[in-house]
Parts: C-alpha cells; sequence; structure tokens
C-alpha cells in the first residue's frame, strides 16, 4: 500500500504563503486524479484542488485564484502553493487520490493555522 506523508504546514498571517508537499512511498500518478483536501475543525473534509494525470487542474472555488497544485513525477510528490491565505484556509491539510473507489489510507495530514 502506497503512503503519503504531508508537510509544509505551519503558522502564517494573513496574506502570507506556504508550500504544502505531499511525498508518496509509490507511484501515484498513474490513472486517477491526486487532490489536496482540507478539514477545518467540526467540518468535514473538502477537495480544495486537484491534478489530473494529463497535468489539468481543477479548484474549489474559495481558492480559485489563490492555491495552485503541482507535481514532480520523478519525485511522487505533488505540491500545494497556498498564497494570499486568509483566516479560513485554517486547517488539517491532506493529500489523496480524487476517485473515492481509488483512495489510499490518509497521512497525518499538515496543520495550516492562518491568524489575523
Amino acid at each position: 500500500q502506497v503512503q503519503l506523508v504531508e508537510s509544509g504546514g505551519g503558522l502564517v498571517q494573513v496574506g502570507g504563503s506556504l508550500r504544502l508537499s505531499c511525498s508518496a512511498s509509490g507511484s501515484i500518478f498513474s490513472g486517477n486524479a491526486m487532490g489536496w483536501y482540507r478539514q477545518a475543525p467540526g467540518k468535514q473534509r473538502e477537495l480544495v484542488a486537484q491534478i489530473f494525470s494529463g497535468g489539468s487542474t481543477n479548484y474549489a472555488d474559495s481558492v480559485k485564484g489563490r492555491f495552485t497544485i503541482s507535481r514532480d513525477n520523478a519525485k511522487n510528490t505533488i505540491y500545494l502553493q497556498m498564497n494570499s491565505l486568509k483566516p479560513e484556509d485554517t486547517a488539517v491539510y491532506y493529500c489523496n487520490k480524487v476517485a473515492s473507489w481509488a483512495r489510499l489510507s490518509w497521512g497525518q495530514g499538515t496543520q495550516v493555522t492562518v491568524s489575523s
């Protein structure tokens, strides 16, 4: 089973930037799209960005224009560049397959806290 390890979170002020990384123990780019998810306290986990096997991307309206998802095939890693951060971006961020039937075991996530 491929293992996912997220990193790069931290405490940042409003308007700041962070770059998250998701490293996989095996290939994660064949087939289904990969996505970044986030879960804020008391809320359900939501998909905020996805990258398809062909390289196209899609974003939730709440992060469009501020977040950029990318990948490094050789490193089995996907990234999430987050700019112009807002307090409502505060959450634990995870990566995983987008298709529920292809979902891998969830990693530990990385905490992002945006202070106002």
